[in-house]
């Protein structure tokens, strides 16, 4: 019952322990389905399955028929046109970063629109060539095929190696596809989750720094190797610098001249984005410009330029993957795959959120999955998404993926009818252009100081990742950042917040004794809360921070109590003790055995409980001791351990549990276990975890439940009217066996626990059973 009081609520209701409830409220039996309850359901067939499985594998179903055409159609047009044109561009400068000629990136650029237009879940995300990605296959083309092998440097020599590195580009693309079509079909669409934002960031970061070394060569038109390898960075700057002095001027100024205006004109779009009806489409003047400069002024005769070239019109034969090349690049297919699939949903997702709709990261999988597969088999390389093209796609007005295939359409337009055009267009033009997208990916420097101000495991995530995807490459160092990552989760764990906690304000509320004033503390009692799951890792740190909390350790001072019991029983057998009614009388003067031979003696006797029963009298440890016998004094009568944060233990963890308890339980500490999760009990129960002395009534609802139960059986102990109440009238909560008298006496020691607890209500049931208690033993007397 809850009876509110202004701004205070009222609670009556008895101290449950986990058993006392359990015998009150019928717990309702639930069947738990199987592993093959589970395969069975997934493999069932019906009507309703059919359809929405049909509707989950072909999204364009559900959303194609609901298309607002009136309302949509010029918007998704405009923005098919601008994020076609940013398209066809990026196509021909990442393909630069794979090393293969530029024609082959507007195939990247094509084909998984198409795909991904069928089977995608977002309506928003460009699908294509991405920076990052697309330097990760060219890390394995150049590992394959390294530049050292094009010999003499002839043409016909060139073109053979040319076609072997896009024969590597396409296999790993297919490959990277099939990983992604399996992990898709399986439903591991959650290994996102092992990615966090921090790592995502720091590798897209050293991805760009990545991708600025590695079109330095195409700026200063210099023959660097490419050298995919650990510290492969540091190489190719040594390369760089050593050749510096042969720079092509003209590519260098152009570079510059092409990168400053990208940069002026993208922070103007960024700056003034709400007042332009769309961004300026700068890439696209900026190539315009400079195709028809160099193509008049005829840059490649006279400055000796790299330029494009002829780009290849038409489509290629599908071609079937090299197994030699897939079996050779198995790690990098899994790399890319999970880094593309991570980046692509991340962003994905923040268009669903700001829009309002809902993407399936498995159905994302098989998307990307079989959109590298056929872009793959079209000579294509990885696809994914890039930031900036997604946010052409969305800001300039777009609904719906019929953006996407506008997008594609001008594409294929290059491809098939006016590629020429961009034959005079330098290679320092593409590579400025490449490097003019990475202005965000840069900008996440400044992540650093807000990330140490907010987590610093985070921070420390940002700067490893960084850092192994820098030195050790992108391919290992990814997989050295998900180690760390991974590692700093089990640091975690491993070392949670343990506190000991006190009441505070009076109520029930228990919060760190630390942080409060005014709070209270039952004596002889210590509640301490452990802030983690308890698990092999962590219990022996769990067993020293309790040790720690409550100031002794029990195994030593069960063991000085053993071995004090073991010198007092050879003491009277001797007769250096003597009965009395006052207790022990030391009849010789005290010798000490030493420590050594204690220890000698049967150690593993020293850690079972004490037994006092051949002795003539109990021994008080609390009192003084005969001379030449110290035993620790513990002040110490109940332990409660707060495991409201603990959300699963595992079997080693509860044996070294179990030990603990022991050793406090055999010093007559009691122990209770507060807010433990659901299932623990029958958990434990099932692994044989209790016996004689460790019992499953030590299982308590909440905190509260368990302090009051202790302050109620400390002051029924010290009674002996109370404890013949006890006897005689048994009931299903203390509440009922307390006097009114001593109910009183309990509010003005815990002040508003009796407000929190008792209600008047509740009180008036009690003066009527006490005084029945009263009548049975005024009558027993």
């Amino acid at each position: 019952m809850v009876e509110p009081v202004g701004n205070h609520y009222v609670i009556a209701r008895p101290v449950y322990s986990e058993n006392a409830f359990n015998e009150e409220h019928e717990k309702l039996h639930r069947y738990h389905k199987t592993f093959w309850d589970h395969l069975k359901l997934y493999f069932s067939c019906s009507p309703q399955r059919a359809k929405k499985f049909a509707l989950g594998l072909f999204p364009v179903i559900s959303w194609l028929p609901a298309y607002r055409f009136r309302e949509w159609v010029l918007n998704d047009i405009i923005s098919g046109i601008n994020t076609g044109l940013v398209a066809v561009l990026q196509g021909l400068a990442f393909a630069l970063l794979v090393n293969v000629p530029p024609s082959y990136g507007l195939y990247a650029a094509f084909f998984p629109v198409l795909v991904y237009f069928i089977f995608g879940t977002s309506r928003h995300i460009s699908v294509g060539p991405f920076p990052v990605l697309s330097l990760m296959v060219g890390g394995v083309v150049t590992r394959l095929v390294p530049d050292n092998s094009t010999g003499n440097g002839n043409s016909t020599n060139t073109s053979a190696i040319n076609d072997e590195r896009v024969m590597v580009a396409a296999s790993v693309t297919f490959l990277s596809g099939v990983i992604q079509l399996l992990l898709g079909i399986f439903q591991f669409g959650f290994i996102v989750i092992y990615l966090s934002q921090s790592l995502i960031s720091g590798f897209t970061t050293a991805a760009a720094i990545h991708v600025l070394v590695s079109q330095l060569k195409f700026m200063f038109q210099l023959p660097v190797p490419g050298f995919n390898k650990p510290f492969g960075i540091i190489y190719t700057l040594e390369s760089l610098f050593s050749q510096i002095t042969k720079a092509n001027i003209a590519d260098l100024v152009t570079s510059l001249v092409v990168l400053l205006i990208v940069f002026v004109v993208k922070e103007m779009n960024d700056r003034y984005k709400e007042k332009l009806p769309a961004p300026i489409p700068i890439e696209l003047l900026v190539t315009i410009l400079a195709a028809l400069i160099s193509y008049f002024v005829n840059f490649e005769e006279k400055f000796e330029v790299a330029v494009v070239g002829k780009l290849e019109e038409g489509f290629h034969a599908p071609v079937a993957p090299d197994v030699g090349i897939l079996q050779k690049c198995i790690g990098d297919g899994i790399s890319i795959a999970i880094v593309g699939f991570a980046v692509a949903f991340s962003v994905a997702k923040v268009y669903s959120i700001k829009h309002d709709y809902p993407i399936d990261g498995n159905q994302e999988l098989i998307a990307f999955g079989l959109g590298n597969i056929v872009g793959g088999s079209f000579k294509g390389f990885a696809s994914s998404t890039a930031l900036s093209r997604s946010g052409v796609q969305e800001s300039t007005g777009g609904k719906t993926q019929i953006a996407g295939i506008i997008s594609s359409v001008i594409v294929l337009v290059v491809i098939l009818a006016i590629g020429f055009l961009l034959a005079p267009l330098q290679k320092s033009v593409l590579a400025s252009l490449a490097l003019g997208n990475l202005k965000g990916m840069l900008l996440q420097f400044k992540e650093i100081s807000i990330l140490w101000r907010k987590d610093k495991y985070d921070c420390v995530i940002w700067v490893v990742t960084f850092l192994a995807a820098i030195f050790l490459g992108l391919d290992i160092g990814l997989a050295a950042a998900v180690a760390f990552q991974l590692l700093t989760v089990v640091i975690r764990s491993q070392i949670p917040s343990c506190t000991v906690l006190a009441n505070v304000g009076r109520s029930d509320i228990y919060r760190n004794r630390k942080d409060y004033t005014d709070i209270y503390e039952p004596e002889g009692v210590k509640i301490f809360r452990c802030s983690s799951p308890i698990f092999f890792a962590n219990i022996e740190f769990f067993r020293e921070k309790l040790i720690t909390a409550v100031g002794f350790n029990p195994l030593r001072v069960l063991r000085k109590r053993n071995k004090a019991l073991r010198k007092i029983r050879k003491m009277l057998k001797k007769g250096e003790l003597q009965v009395t009614q006052k207790g022990l009388i030391y009849m010789a003067n005290p010798t000490y055995e030493s420590e050594e031979e204690l220890d000698n003696n049967k150690i593993e006797e020293l850690d079972q409980p004490t037994i006092m029963t051949d002795l003539p009298i109990r021994i008080n440890w609390g009192t003084d001791l005969p001379p030449g016998i110290t035993v620790p004094q513990v002040n110490l009568h109940s332990i409660i351990l707060d495991f409201s944060s603990v959300s699963f233990l595992d079997f080693s963890a509860m044996t070294v549990l179990r030990k603990t308890l022991k050793e406090f339980v055999r010093l007559d500490i009691d122990i209770y276990v507060a807010g433990a999760y659901e299932g623990l009990l029958d958990k434990l129960e099932r692994s044989a975890f209790f016996d004689e002395e460790i019992k499953p009534s030590m299982f308590f609802l909440t905190i509260h439940d368990a302090v009051l139960h202790i302050l109620l059986k400390k002051d029924i102990a010290n009674s002996p009217k109370l404890k013949l109440a006890e006897v005689t009238l048994p009931s299903s909560s203390f509440i009922t066996l307390v006097p009114f008298q001593y109910c009183q006496a309990l509010s003005s020691t815990l002040h508003s626990y009796s407000c929190v607890c008792y209600t008047v209500y509740i009180f008036k049931k009690i003066v009527i059973k006490t005084q029945l208690v009263s009548n049975q033993i005024e009558e027993q007397e």
